[in-house]
């Protein structure tokens, strides 16, 4: 199994089932690369620009945006509603969290996050292998909310995104805000790609950080 992050919050998760890439942009409106990579299964988590350039994508995919259970080309997933604000969804409207299984891992991909989780979402998830999060703050969850999402569900292992870094342009905060109160033995810099198996999952949550 393979993970690789094209940028922001566009990631390219492959395994036995196929490839699922999660809420691409185009690269040149955030200055940043264009994902280049190819994929079975869209996920787009909310039609703003920055993650709903699905154009950007090579291969056959299908695409999906809306919550609920859904089996696609052999992967189980369900779309679990969210807002993008604290206010509720009034300031900058809903998101779709996603929760896939390839080769028997869990994943969950956050989308812009920006409310807590209530009790009846966190059941909807269920258990989460590995976690997608956003931690760059303004308009999602800043570093220690995201923290605090890490520690109600609990993942063997928990990714950050959407933060500023590079030539990105959007007025984010970069990821030190959620990385600075850590335990500097959890926190794993695993380059732009990172193989590897369910077995080996760490019980205890560690965190992979991508660079570009």
């Amino acid at each position: 199994m393979r993970i690789a992050w094209h940028g922001h919050a566009c990631f390219e998760v492959q395994g036995e089932e196929g490839t699922v890439v999660t809420d691409p942009h185009d690269g040149r409106s955030l200055g940043i690369r264009a994902p280049s990579c190819r994929a079975d299964l869209v996920l787009v988590s909310h039609d703003h620009f920055d993650h709903n350039a699905v154009h950007a994508l090579k291969g056959e995919h299908t695409v999906l945006r809306d919550p609920g259970p859904k089996e696609v080309k052999g992967i189980k997933l369900k779309g679990i509603e969210a807002a993008h604000d604290d206010a509720g969804g009034a300031k900058r409207g809903r998101v779709t969290m996603f929760r896939f299984e390839l080769g028997g891992v869990a994943f969950l991909h956050c989308g812009d996050l920006g409310q807590a989780l209530t009790p009846e979402q966190l059941r909807s998830l269920g258990k989460v292998d590995v976690l997608f999060v956003p931690v760059g703050g303004v308009f999602t969850l800043d570093g220690k909310q995201a923290r605090k999402a890490v520690q109600d569900i609990n993942p063997r292992i928990a990714i950050p995104m959407h933060y500023r870094y590079g030539g990105l342009t959007l007025s984010i905060h970069p990821v030190d805000g959620f990385l600075e109160a850590l335990p500097k033995s959890k926190v794993h810099h695993v380059g732009s790609s990172i193989e590897f198996s369910g077995e080996e999952l760490p019980q205890e949550t560690e965190y992979w950080v991508f660079s570009p």
